[in-house]
């Protein structure tokens, strides 16, 4: 299974879509905005000509409203420090939208109409984007010509299913990703393939920053070294796979079906993030931190009752199918879909019963180290 073609959100804006269905990827973005900021007035001031251009990427931007909210708020913030510039700095913004070929860039394009103050005609920075289609874990731009990469809920993806798993050299039996019964030599080739693709990453934005460019970058992780407690991304896909298991029980899909699946996929811990940085030494970390946002994207109480777990349930089982349709549909077929995320949704409401889970989302801040 290789991420440059098989990993794409849930495309149109139907009521399974992606687009309808992101408003945790929303809620991240607007949580890291003082970040953002921070990063975009550090390279506004290092714009060295009173006429220069700032060259802005979004890696894994997928499509929908948060795609154009990302370009919308760089954008502002850029405006604001423009109006406030005293030396009457005339900056203009080439913004790149990237993700995989499979990403609904049609749609990206066709809510560009409705962002009219985006493209060109702002006074103090015009904007013109562009869609970049391509992996991230290839290089994507020439050397030293990025001044700032944002990337948010992207970066937990790997470029590929490791290979000893989708060759079934080991097998994770019954599960689609890290779960109670994985064994322990399968949870090493995902931590395996993480570290490769973080140390390629890094190395690759590197080159194509600019001296003293900057990287926002927010993705899920984990809290705490263990793999499965209550609120990690792992238990939502090992409930899935439980949701699959009774499929299979059913006669509904073939066993083996299931154990070839694996998502290309791994959530790091804050350690894991710090000590491959700090390996690697190709940047300085400006900030790391770690928030929490519940499961259900509708739910914004800080409390810790879910009241409604039938109501959740359905918004949990929404929101990770706008993410895992595709997917599941290439390897068992569209036929168990709508059943699959039913079964999903009543197993989510009964977990939520034991208390409210929160996802752990880490947030980094990365400045090109000076070599």
């Amino acid at each position: 299974m290789e991420a440059t073609t098989d990993v794409r959100m849930t495309t149109g804006n139907g009521e399974n879509s992606y687009a309808s269905n992101s408003r945790l990827q929303e809620k991240a973005i607007l949580e890291t905005r003082p970040a953002l900021r921070e990063a975009i007035e550090e390279v506004y001031a290092s714009l060295s000509d009173r006429r220069s251009t700032m060259v802005v990427a979004d890696l894994g931007c997928s499509s929908g409203p948060n795609t154009l909210l990302v370009v919308s708020e760089v954008m502002g913030m850029i405006r604001a420090l423009a109006r406030r510039s005293e030396e009457r700095r005339s900056v203009e913004v080439q913004f790149f939208q990237n993700d995989l070929p499979g990403n609904d860039f049609n749609l990206v394009f066709r809510s560009l109409e409705h962002y009219d103050n985006l493209a060109g005609g702002g006074k103090e920075a015009p904007c013109y984007v562009t869609g970049l289609p391509g992996s991230y874990y290839r290089q994507l731009f020439p050397r030293r010509s990025v001044h700032l990469f944002h990337s948010s809920y992207s970066l937990m993806w790997r470029s590929k299913v490791p290979e000893e798993l989708s060759s079934c050299t080991h097998l994770n039996e019954g599960n689609i990703y890290i779960g109670k019964t994985t064994p322990p030599v399968v949870i090493k080739l995902f931590q395996k393939q993480f570290q490769k693709d973080f140390e390629s990453f890094l190395t690759l934005r590197y080159r194509e920053l600019v001296n003293g460019g900057r990287m926002l970058l927010t993705f899920l992780g984990r809290k705490c070294e263990e793999m499965l407690t209550h609120g990690e991304v792992s238990t939502v896909f090992d409930l899935v796979g439980k949701a699959i298991r009774s499929l299979v029980l059913q006669g509904r899909v073939e066993k083996e079906k299931l154990d070839s699946f694996n998502l290309p996929y791994y959530a790091p811990s804050v350690k894991e993030v710090k000590s491959l940085i700090n390996k690697n030494s190709l940047f300085d970390i400006e900030q790391i931190k770690l928030f929490e946002s519940n499961w259900d994207p509708q739910d914004d109480s800080d409390g810790d009752v879910v009241l409604d777990c039938a109501s959740s349930g359905a918004n949990v089982s929404k929101c990770i199918r706008a993410v895992l349709e595709p997917l599941i549909v290439d390897h068992f077929g569209e036929e168990i879909i709508d059943e699959l995320f039913t079964v999903y949704a009543s197993i989510i409401a009964k977990h939520l019963e034991k208390a409210k889970a929160k996802y752990p989302i880490i947030v980094v801040s990365l400045k090109k180290a000076m070599h």
